[in-house]
């Protein structure tokens, strides 16, 4: 890991900058517990209206299958639930969670390493289509659905020669464990055929990450199906499916947004196949919003001429920034409750590195962010922390508790410790 990059004395965002129920919900976390803070508050509400913008963009022949790896909190999810059609999955927790929110949902199954075990999984819950990343894999496909007496829908994972759109994350048009290359496809489509218990329905490419520009990502789209006609007409493939994966971007608060209405326009001249559904795989851009990430300041320090905010959390609990090099704005929210008869350390109007609880350097949110004002006992609020955020941290390293996550629409958690302390204290039966 690097340290993500500084800020260069950029001002952190102002408190008024989080939604109000947000700030009352992290407030009363605050004044509840005796534990520091530290945990996601999501407003599930955000996640199900950006869906329903970018449903209502697309065309009919779309189909949305959300990529339950962004944010798997069973709240989230479960609200999504009626407004796409579907979940993309990438393991045998993930596929259950899809069916137990929406049975009746479209389900794609993708991942670089699927065990028999979880092949097994996915054909037992009426996976609707596995995206196949080999030729090994296809034929364990093939083998598993003959021992449990069903057909199964694949469509060949294609890692292209070239890929021409830019975006944060290539993942094709390289060397990467991904999908088939391009050159290879015909001889896995001749070796499919004499598969009794596949059938190959289309193609899957998912090619770049983090995309904000509508033009070039509506291109991609349109090379993806051009690519996928042509190679199905020229090998004898009945083409019902094109998944051209996720890759729509946001901008974590800096810069422009991805134009969903421009993405909608651009693609209404664009004509799939009859009988051909396009699923598209979008995580990061539905649920980023819809997440804030909070943590207590445990201390507030100063060495060789840099204000440190320690945080209880860390990347233990919150590694985006770090592990995706970006540049991620904070707030800072007070909390008037000291429980110390001396003066809290606190900073003002200065640039500050924001770091976490964990023994190394590498520990480190933000770096050069200048506060109005940070003390010791406040809370540091990061927003746009909706995805990839408590499913990609690292919270074994040292052993401290996970980071919690509650929604909006419960009540505050109990405070575990005082709740541990309350049942010691109840009298026995």
């Amino acid at each position: 890991m690097d340290l993500p990059p500084t800020a260069a004395g950029a001002p952190t965002l102002p408190a008024s900058s989080l939604p109000e129920a947000v700030r009352s919900y992290l407030s009363d976390q605050a004044a509840r517990r005796q534990e520091p803070v530290s945990g996601y508050v999501y407003d599930p509400a955000v996640a199900t209206a950006r869906a329903d913008t970018l449903r209502a963009a697309l065309p009919d022949w779309a189909a949305v299958c959300y990529a339950i790896k962004a944010n798997s909190h069973r709240p989230v999810v479960a609200a999504l639930a009626g407004h796409v059609d579907g979940f993309e999955v990438a393991s045998a927790a993930e596929a259950s969670l899809a069916r137990s929110v929406r049975p009746d949902g479209l389900m794609v199954a993708a991942g670089p390493a699927k065990s028999d075990i979880l092949l097994r999984h996915l054909v037992e819950h009426d996976v609707d289509v596995i995206n196949v990343e080999s030729v090994h894999e296809l034929r364990r496909v093939d083998r598993i659905a003959a021992q449990l007496d069903r057909r199964v829908a694949v469509t060949l994972r294609v890692n292209p020669q070239r890929v021409s759109v830019a975006g944060a994350l290539a993942m094709g048009g390289a060397a990467t464990q991904f999908g088939i290359p391009e050159a290879d496809v015909p001889q896995v489509l001749e070796q499919a055929r004499a598969l009794p218990r596949t059938s190959v329905v289309g193609f899957h490419v998912h090619a770049v990450g983090n995309n904000l520009d509508a033009a070039t990502h509506v291109a991609y789209l349109r090379w993806c199906l051009r690519f996928a006609e042509q190679t199905a007409a020229r090998h004898g493939v009945d083409l019902r499916v094109v998944d051209v994966g996720g890759g729509i971007g946001v901008s974590f608060g800096r810069g422009p947004r991805f134009d969903a209405d421009r993405f909608g326009e651009l693609l209404a001249d664009v004509r799939p196949p009859t009988d051909c559904r396009v699923v598209l795989e979008p995580g990061r851009y539905l649920v980023t919003g819809c997440g804030w990430y909070a943590a207590e300041v445990l201390d507030v320090k100063h060495a060789y001429g840099t204000w440190f905010v320690v945080l209880r959390g860390g990347i233990n609990h919150f590694a985006l920034p770090v592990s995706w090099d970006i540049l991620h704005p904070f707030a800072v929210l007070p909390v008037e409750r000291w429980p110390y008869p001396w003066p809290r350390p606190e900073v003002r109007d200065a640039p500050v590195t924001v770091v976490g609880e964990l023994c190394t350097t590498e520990d480190t949110l933000v770096r050069d962010m200048t506060v109005d004002a940070v003390r010791a006992g406040d809370l540091v609020v990061f927003p746009d922390a909706g995805s990839y955020g408590w499913e990609f941290a690292l919270p074994e390293f040292l052993g401290h508790p996970r980071a919690e996550r509650w929604t909006l629409d419960t009540p505050p958690a109990v405070d575990p410790v005082r709740a541990v302390r309350s049942r010691a204290a109840a009298p026995s039966r």
